[in-house]
């Protein structure tokens, strides 16, 4: 089944930026659908980014023209640039066999949350 693995989290000043990596594992038709959500400490988790499987990219509002999301073979990254304080949260990486019909419609919404498959977070701190 499928497996993911964050990394690239850390500490960074306001401005700063940082790139975060998900390796993932298993079968491929598994994961067509990758995405990253976030959730800071006493707040709800907060859908970041998607990238589905025919290369759309989808943003949270608060992240677009900020952070990117790509993808290497099994690797997903997520490049977050002019990081913010805000933008403090635990990221985690999430994937499933489809991205949902509704984000061609309405956008990113909360997908990344209800995606099957998601890893154990890596944080990131924004001062």
């Amino acid at each position: 089944h499928v497996q993911l693995v964050e990394s690239g989290g850390g500490s960074v000043q306001a401005g700063g930026s940082l790139r975060l990596t998900c390796a993932a594992s298993g079968p491929s038709y598994e994961r067509a659908c990758m995405g990253w959500f976030r959730q800071a400490p006493g707040s709800e988790r907060e859908g970041v980014a998607i990238l589905d499987a025919d290369g759309s990219e989808y943003y949270a509002d608060v992240v677009k023209g900020r952070f990117t999301v790509s993808k290497d073979k099994s690797t997903l990254h997520l490049q977050m640039n002019s990081l913010k304080p805000e933008d403090s949260a635990m990221y985690y990486c999430a994937a499933d066999q489809f991205c949902p019909r509704q984000i061609r419609d309405y956008g990113l919404g909360d997908i990344p949350l209800k995606l099957t498959y998601r890893g154990q977070g890596t944080q990131v701190t924004v001062s």
